[in-house]
């Protein structure tokens, strides 16, 4: 039975009793405090001042919280209101942190949510309109003895106000989560009803889509932003649950080109695209440029690791007799590696393929009738992609979107085509196919057989191992694109759809998840990724880790499937 909640009086005197004692002495914090509208919780108290911080939560009661039962009548609202006092809590942390001795002494922090909105653990809105946030506090030291008069300051004083600032419905205008509540419902809805349109992504007019650069995923401000709009042919109206109807351009199934000169916005499109499987906050520019959930991002990434995947439909008669049924490799090539991808992709339940022509893999992608005559068909191993993507969408119902800037040899293979000028996208389908009539170029198909589909991986048992040293799960992630599981390390750095720390960090704990459900028995690779889904819908993020951590974020089993497939040890049947 769980000790009864103490008083702040006592955690003060505390505290204050505790100052200039060895650090450790700071265990005895561990427990509930109730400070009358939410009880503070002390999870796990730092061993040394220079150790992870020490682990506290905060609960606070429907009814103390406040919150406007609007703001958590759905899932997707309760998501937006969340995210929206996480920000609010991490930013203002961030402003009252300081350095109060030795380590990380006087640092609140919590997780920030970013420009994303994704199921997280900083902080979680329930279904009655309670809610839960878990955050780290640096408890204050000189040298390695308690600093108990600062600490007193933290958490009798600081955190209080903090929580009291940030996660009350009384803190915020009501007009404010209402918008984060209305603006998630809003593009879930609007995701949601992609398939039955025979959509596989949705763009708003007005949206802006640019970022301020590469490691800034804020929008990028300023008079050159070209607010997003749709080419008349392709405009569509959805009609959302809180904005009503919206014009903005449908991206239909089957194969559509993204043309155009060179920055003129083409890849920042597709990038839009590719993050329009996740919800964005108010304000982003992409509220409302969304994309089917399990599109995935392809790229050719030499020499990372693969492990028995058929990509004999696009490469086959290596020489020495190499068999491409199984592939393997340790250090494959940009077109080994790309097929790999696609094949992966698929295999993981993927139905949409999102290639930009600059991070391709040029022999993967074409073969011009200039190269056919100088090296013939029976010579060549790859078969090009232009030459499969109309039979992925035909055989497996797999749309892709390219974009194409030096190979007009894919307008004959296209659905639509959309040409960026200035930022403004023109449907010139009709132009294309005139074009590809009026100048063939001779370029003779290299498909040969239609391309099998291939059999689903089985991973073995034990194939994964969490283990290192002395330790049954050894997770850390070191960066947002590396994950360390048992003795691996995992480099990440090529899969673009992964968007922060946070879903880094229980990707590997989802690693070592499996590590266990596959240690006596293997299983198929997609119900592999399906048992990592089950649980984390039965039990939240919380499955993945026994302890109460405020540092997880949702992912897809996309990129669950990419991080396995780049597990050098991996073992499949």
């Amino acid at each position: 039975m769980a000790s009864e909640a103490r008083a702040p009086e006592d955690l003060e005197g505390l505290l204050r009793s505790l100052d200039g004692e060895g650090y450790k002495s700071y265990k005895r914090l561990e427990g509930s405090w109730r400070f009358g509208d939410f009880v503070l919780h002390v999870d796990h108290v730092q061993g040394d001042p220079y150790a992870a911080p020490t682990r506290v939560r905060v609960t606070v009661t429907a009814r103390a919280a406040g919150l406007p039962p609007a703001s958590f009548r759905s899932e997707a609202r309760a998501l937006g209101t969340a995210a929206c006092l996480a920000r609010a809590f991490a930013e203002a942390a961030h402003g009252v942190s300081r350095d109060r001795g030795t380590g990380r002494s006087g640092e609140i922090a919590m997780e920030h949510p970013g420009q994303k909105t994704l199921p997280q653990t900083a902080v979680m809105v329930a279904g009655d309109g309670s809610l839960e946030a878990r955050f780290t506090v640096g408890l204050p030291a000189r040298g390695r003895r308690v600093a108990g008069i600062q600490a007193s300051t933290m958490m009798v004083e600081e955190v209080p106000n903090l929580v009291r600032s940030t996660l009350l419905a009384s803190a915020h205008d009501a007009e404010v989560i209402e918008l984060h509540a209305a603006t998630n419902e809003d593009a879930t809805a609007a995701r949601a009803g992609l398939t039955e349109r025979r959509l596989v992504a949705f763009v708003a007019d007005g949206a802006r889509l640019p970022r301020r650069s590469g490691i800034d995923d804020r929008p990028l401000e300023g008079t050159e932003v070209v607010p997003f709009e749709s080419p008349e042919g392709l405009r569509v109206t959805v009609e959302l649950p809180n904005a009503g109807p919206v014009t903005g351009m449908g991206v239909r199934e089957g194969v559509t080109l993204i043309v155009g000169g060179g920055f003129h916005g083409k890849s920042t499109l597709l990038q839009a695209l590719q993050a329009g499987v996740y919800n964005h906050r108010p304000g982003d520019g992409r509220e409302l440029a969304v994309t089917r959930d399990d599109a995935v991002k392809i790229r050719a990434e030499d020499g990372r690791s693969v492990v028995g995947v058929d990509i004999s439909a696009f490469i086959d008669g290596l020489p020495f007799g190499r068999d491409t049924r199984r592939f393997t490799s340790g250090n494959a090539s940009g077109s080994t590696s790309q097929a790999a991808a696609i094949v992966e992709a698929v295999e993981g339940g993927s139905r949409l393929l999102l290639i930009d022509e600059d991070t391709s893999a040029t022999n993967f992608m074409i073969r011009d009738r200039r190269m056919q005559l100088l090296v013939p068909p029976d010579r060549e191993p790859i078969t090009p992609f232009v030459d499969r993507v109309r039979g992925l969408y035909g055989r497996e119902g797999v749309s892709c979107a390219l974009v194409i800037g030096g190979s007009g040899d894919y307008l004959d293979v296209a659905d639509t085509v959309l040409r960026m000028v200035e930022y403004r996208p023109e449907e010139v389908t009709a132009d294309a196919k005139r074009i590809a009539e009026a100048n063939p170029t001779g370029r003779a198909s290299e498909r040969g057989s239609t391309g099998r589909t291939p059999t689903p991986r089985r991973v073995a048992a034990g194939a994964l191992d969490a283990r290192r040293g002395r330790r049954q799960v050894y997770v850390r992630v070191p960066d947002d694109r590396t994950v360390v599981v048992g003795t691996e390390t995992i480099d990440l750095v090529a899969v673009e759809q992964l968007v922060s720390r946070a879903q880094a960090r229980a990707i590997g704990l989802a690693l070592a998840y499996l590590a266990e459900e596959l240690h006596h028995e293997g299983a198929p690779l997609p119900e592999a990724l399906d048992r990592v889904e089950v649980a984390v819908a039965a039990g939240g993020l919380d499955a993945l880790e026994p302890w109460k951590v405020g540092d997880l974020a949702g992912f897809r089993r996309h990129e669950l499937a990419a991080a396995l497939n780049r597990l050098r040890s991996l073992r499949v049947e």
